[in-house]
């Protein structure tokens, strides 16, 4: 069973779960407001998927901070990611072992089958 991590109002995260339940595949969602990710799972996806490609550039929380015009370091980049996880982008998923994250349909079925061969 996948986890997607993320916010209940985002279109993104909607068209997510739209899209699993499509393909029947299972999940469990984690809304990161009511129950946000420790530090420790942070930096772990970070370090898998690159800091640069976890922040949310794009996203209301990245520009209502005005990140872009600050140019924070890595560091106090990442502690604005655990402090204000919307900035994280969406969808995050994690099978067992691995981390998926951003909108791509056929990476969402890969994914997936990883989780569990069976399920598509």
């Amino acid at each position: 069973m996948l986890t997607l991590y993320g916010i209940p109002n985002c279109d993104t995260i909607r068209k997510t779960k739209k899209f699993l339940e499509k393909h029947t595949i299972p999940y469990h969602f984690v809304d990161v407001r009511k129950t946000p990710l420790p530090a420790e799972q942070v930096k772990e996806i970070c370090d898998r998927l690159g800091l640069t490609k976890v922040v949310n550039s794009r996203g209301q929380t990245y520009r209502k901070l005005g990140i872009k015009e600050k140019q924070p370091g890595d560091d106090q980049l990442f502690n604005l990611l655990v402090e204000e996880q919307a900035m994280i982008k969406r969808p995050l998923l994690k099978n067992k072992n691995n981390y998926f994250i951003g909108y791509d349909e056929q990476g969402l079925l890969e994914f997936a089958r990883l989780a569990d061969p069976g399920v598509i």
